[in-house]
């Protein structure tokens, strides 16, 4: 396939508004795409030439890319700056320079236009790879004679990947929609989304691997992508919590036994142990070794076992004292430079509450309370990674009890499991459920929102160029972003300032595919900015879109949060995919109304 065909398909996927239209666009794109370059396409959908765990960035910033433009279109990175503050998006800023150019140049241009996927991926690869002295000059200039060889649509797509901004609107499940889809066709059946798609989506919870899920699929079958199995090196998805609003509700949801941790509030880290090499991922798939050498150290020290797989929560901790410091702390250690300074000024520890595998055996499909013993025998006690495999309770009073020790140390409160359930990789089910308290003591949360779009400030906040957001939740059945609120306080004037500088670098000139709202903000942005919300509580709205329904013929509401306010920005740790989900809010809903 040419750079030119994948761009007019890219172009497709970025003028839709119906995400029913993405997966027959992907479909197409995937029919049309060769076993050898399947997982190609599928990465460069995703804005990436490798999975989102692999450290394999290509991360040029605007200005270097100005730089490249200025070269490939024999203008000025002043000229392309100034264009750029015109425009708002590198991409258009490149289809413009390239359909600007001498008809002599467009010739020589148009000549090129069988410039192969794999060329262009090959390409972006060595710019990604390229290090040592010079490497920004390299880069640029690899990106410019590659510019020069491409039409003005492929341009503009091309430039997206290396800022990390594709503006494509797909998640995962509507690339396994594609490919489900693509490959249902291919073989004559009838496109049936849940049947074509579970077997797709669980290789994708074990190996976090759309690229390799792709090329299995096309070079073996639907067969071998389901023997795809747990790999060191390939985070496995995590496990997510349900809520429950008490200890007599587990009890009654969940057995007459289960299994009880502290909710740890830090860095979600899977610890992957390959001989004398580990590595560590974030819940969103994020490589993170290079972050905490000291947890590198503690698993080679403390992990009986030649390979190993381990779920843990990092944070800062006085082990002296037993003292949780706040959360904000152990963010200052998100960083790229500066490492060893801080890992000797703010040290992490890491609370072992997993083992998903260990010396090449998965243990996903292991009893809870199995894994148990065999994470005790695994990890042995020291005082980096810290073995937390949790009690056996069958008592609602005990349960408050270690509700009550969690917050008083500083904790966010307990996690709850049922003691014979599997570790279900990417699944949030009442397998697991946190306890948690309002910060008035009630047993309640906060919830994560995604910014889908602001509405223009008035009066005082004209300068800052936004006066409301118009926030939404994750709709995990249909894969789509629902209206929750509208936020209009919470915010300082310097938080105000932020918001508009973050949704402009992700701003988009029409509603996304994936976002279904009745509300027309003054600016769509694109579902990538997760905040955490404080709400009085959860009411019934038809303004917002959030659980709404028809019915027997009959519109249901949805829901919407009274008295919203912005408590704080998550960071990189999730993605808008990992914020609250429609089904959690209802769950709130209902727990509300029972208090």
């Amino acid at each position: 396939m040419t750079f030119a065909i994948l761009s007019s398909y890219f172009e497709k996927l970025e003028e839709t508004s119906s995400r029913l239209a993405l997966i027959d666009i992907l479909s197409d794109l995937f029919k049309e795409s060769s076993k050898d370059e399947i997982d190609k396409i599928v990465y460069l959908t995703q804005g990436r030439i490798a999975p989102f765990f692999e450290p394999i960035e290509i991360g040029m910033a605007e200005k270097t890319v100005a730089q490249a433009l200025a070269k490939a279109y024999s203008s000025t990175k002043e000229e392309v700056l100034i264009l750029y503050g015109k425009v708002g998006d590198m991409g258009l800023v490149a289809e413009q320079l390239s359909k600007n150019q001498k008809s002599i140049l467009r010739q020589a241009r148009d000549k090129n236009q069988k410039l192969s996927v794999s060329e262009v991926f090959e390409i972006l690869t060595k710019i990604a790879k390229t290090s040592g002295e010079g490497t920004v000059e390299k880069r640029q200039t690899l990106l410019s004679d590659l510019l020069k060889k491409l039409d003005p649509v492929s341009a503009k797509h091309l430039v997206r990947i290396p800022l990390g901004n594709i503006r494509l609107g797909i998640g995962d499940p509507t690339v396994l929609d594609g490919l489900a889809k693509a490959a249902s066709n291919a073989a004559g059946a009838k496109f049936d989304r849940t049947m074509a798609r579970k077997p797709l989506e669980g290789a994708y919870n074990r190996t976090s691997d759309l690229g390799l899920i792709a090329k299995t699929l096309w070079e073996e079958g639907l067969d071998s992508v389901q023997k795809l199995k747990v790999q060191i090196g390939k985070p496995i998805r995590s496990e997510l919590c349900e809520r429950l609003p008490n200890p007599e509700k587990v009890f009654e949801k969940m057995g007459e036994r289960i299994h009880a941790t502290p909710k740890y509030d830090g860095f979600r880290v899977q610890i992957h142990k390959d001989g004398n090499k580990v590595s560590m991922f974030s819940r969103n798939l994020e490589n993170m070794t290079h972050m905490f050498p000291e947890l590198i150290e503690g698993a080679l020290k403390q992990v009986r076992a030649k390979t190993a797989i381990l779920d843990t929560e990092a944070l800062a901790y006085q082990k002296e004292s037993e003292e949780f410091l706040p959360f904000q702390e152990t963010t200052k250690r998100r960083r790229k430079h500066n490492i060893l300074e801080m890992a000797k000024s703010l040290p992490l520890r890491a609370f072992v509450f997993d083992i998903l595998y260990v010396d090449g055996k998965s243990l996903i499909d292991t009893a809870l309370v199995e894994r148990m013993e065999i994470l005790k025998k695994t990890v042995k006690q020291d005082d980096i990674l810290i073995p937390s495999p949790g009690k056996i309770l069958d008592d609602p009073k005990d349960l408050q009890l270690m509700l009550e020790d969690s917050i008083s140390k500083g904790l966010e409160g307990v996690v709850v499991k049922k003691t014979e359930s599997p570790y279900e990789a990417g699944g949030r089910s009442f397998n697991w459920v946190k306890l948690k308290r309002h910060s008035a003591g009630e047993l309640q949360d906060t919830i994560d929102c995604v910014i889908l779009g602001y509405i223009s400030g008035k009066g005082k906040r004209t300068a800052f160029g936004a006066g409301a957001l118009l926030v939404g939740l994750y709709d995990d059945d249909k894969d789509e972003f629902v209206t929750v609120s509208k936020i209009g306080t919470g915010l300082t004037d310097e938080e105000w300032r932020e918001i508009h500088k973050r949704a402009d670098k992700v701003k988009v000139d029409h509603k996304p595919a994936r976002v279904n709202s009745l509300t027309i903000p003054s600016v769509w942005i694109r579902p990538s900015i997760v905040i955490e919300v404080l709400a009085d509580e959860i009411t019934r709205s038809p303004v917002h879109t959030a659980g709404a329904i028809i019915n027997d013929g009959v519109k249901e509401p949805g829901y919407a949060l009274r008295f919203p306010r912005l408590v704080s920005f998550r960071g990189g740790d999730k993605r808008a995919e990992d914020a609250t989900t429609v089904k959690e809010l209802i769950s709130m809903y209902n727990q509300q109304g029972k208090k």
